[in-house]
């Protein structure tokens, strides 16, 4: 499980640069939960061999126990900030070295020591500075050695995020039965997704069973249907709770991120009433970046008026055009039309993301599409790829060789895509293509016509 490392402090100090430096700018999903003033940021990085979820908070004016029980901006950035830190491993307290400590700087590092939870301290701004000199008065604050650094420039970042997660215990990854799909039922709060999973499951009282090795309320259900088995991966809520009031607790966009890096197949559940919203599309984004296979279900179907239906259904090709290869079905969970079938494009989707490519279909299929449509010009040069062949599964990985093909641009690569996909009837999954330069073995070298021209040269009188 990747651990979860959260970013607070201050305005302006610089959690949202040092956020993006250590998440490398990868796009990062939001929990708009309504009613609140200032978002969780969540992303994902990478640092050596070990991966970990980074959780950027809003500016806090006050300590957090003080604006507990206020109604203003105030008090929604520290619901936020409360709930991230609940969610977290371990916290980087952030301070700006320009401004020295700060009373609000106080206060936090009071409210943090009694958390209970791993503390580093980050003083950011630094550059140019001595690193000795500047963070000698924030030892005041009780965190030990303070790490300087500056989130715009880099320095200081790696060696920051090193000392952080070897203080965390790497838990050891199980690795799954990959012939049994494991499926995660993700999107927004209220569109049905626990009512789907209980319609998948057949029976509205679950029961659940923790699966060695997971932790922090990642609940993997067994379901079998018609002779096969799967592994719900719960994101909704399923557990048998009389009553939850606070949407936060509802939702939590940590467990759904968590929940698709340990699916292979996840079922986006979207509003028909509502239609496409900034999170579906962001959610169904993240996925595709981890590489999972996708299968839409729009529910709440029955709700929509005949006449609209048309409508409705050009508007979620129109905002969803990057789904174009992932099965659409229109569903009514409460009712159970339409589930069914879900199982039958799951399967389809994790066979395709497990699917096996012959090296040499692969190159016949990419000679033909490079002849068809060649790769566009780039500074005058046109990249020429060679050959090509399977570099992973699930999702499928197709590596293509040949001169320039750095350059080939993310159109001409998602046609590619678009081509192989095709040619093996790849269905419900995102196919990555990955691209290797050949060097050129006479660059920097001076070629013996060069050597000899230029000889010749200095004799002519």
């Amino acid at each position: 499980m990747k651990p979860v490392v959260v970013l607070i402090g201050r305005p302006n100090v610089g959690k949202s640069t040092l956020f993006n430096r250590l998440t490398r700018s990868r796009s990062a999903l939001v929990a708009d939960a309504p009613g609140l003033t200032r978002d969780r940021q969540y992303g994902d990085g990478r640092i050596g061999d070990r991966p970990y979820f980074v959780v950027d908070t809003g500016g806090v004016v006050t300590g957090l126990a003080t604006a507990k029980d206020r109604e203003d901006v105030t008090s929604g950035v520290a619901t936020q900030v409360r709930t991230a830190l609940t969610e977290a491993d371990t916290v980087i307290l952030i301070v700006d070295a320009l401004e020295g400590i700060h009373p609000v700087d106080r206060v936090l590092a009071a409210d943090l020591r009694r958390l209970g939870k791993p503390v580093w301290l980050a003083v950011n701004k630094t550059e140019g500075r001595d690193p000795a000199t500047v963070t000698g008065e924030f030892y005041a604050l009780g965190f030990g050695e303070p790490a300087a650094i500056s989130a715009a420039h880099g320095e200081g970042v790696e060696e920051l995020i090193r000392r952080v997660l070897e203080k965390l215990p790497v838990e050891e990854e199980i690795e799954p039965d990959q012939s049994v799909p494991r499926i995660a039922v993700i999107g927004k709060p209220n569109v049905g997704k626990s009512t789907l999973v209980n319609a998948l499951l057949g029976e509205q009282r679950v029961v659940v069973c923790d699966e060695p090795g997971t932790t922090r309320d990642s609940i993997h259900v067994p379901v079998e249907r018609a002779g096969r088995r799967y592994v719900l991966i719960d994101t909704a809520g399923v557990r048998r709770r009389a009553r939850i009031d606070d949407l936060l607790e509802k939702f939590s966009v940590l467990k759904t991120l968590q929940a698709i890096d340990q699916a292979n197949v996840a079922i986006l559940v979207i509003d028909a009433q509502v239609g496409v919203a900034e999170q579906d599309a962001s959610l169904a984004g993240y996925a595709l970046e981890a590489g999972r296979a996708l299968v839409v279900a729009v529910n709440k179907w029955d709700a929509v008026e005949s006449s609209d239906r048309d409508w409705a259904k050009r508007e979620l090709e129109r905002k969803l055009p990057f789904l174009d290869f992932a099965r659409m079905h229109f569903i009514s969970a409460r009712d159970g039309t339409g589930v069914g079938g879900l199982f039958r494009s799951v399967d389809e989707a994790h066979a395709s993301a497990q699917r096996a490519m012959a090296t040499p279909k692969l190159n016949r299929v990419l000679q033909a599409a490079v002849t068809a449509t060649p790769p566009p010009l780039v500074r005058g040069r046109r990249a020429r790829p060679k050959y090509a062949h399977q570099g992973g599964k699930n999702p499928p990985r197709i590596v293509i060789h040949g001169n320039q093909v750095a350059s080939l641009s993310k159109s001409y690569r998602r046609y590619l895509a678009n081509t192989f996909r095709k040619a093996f009837h790849l269905i419900g999954t995102p196919v990555l293509i990955e691209c290797r330069q050949e060097e050129n073995p006479y660059q920097g070298k001076k070629t013996a016509s060069g050597r000899a021209g230029r000889r010749t040269k200095r004799r002519r009188p």
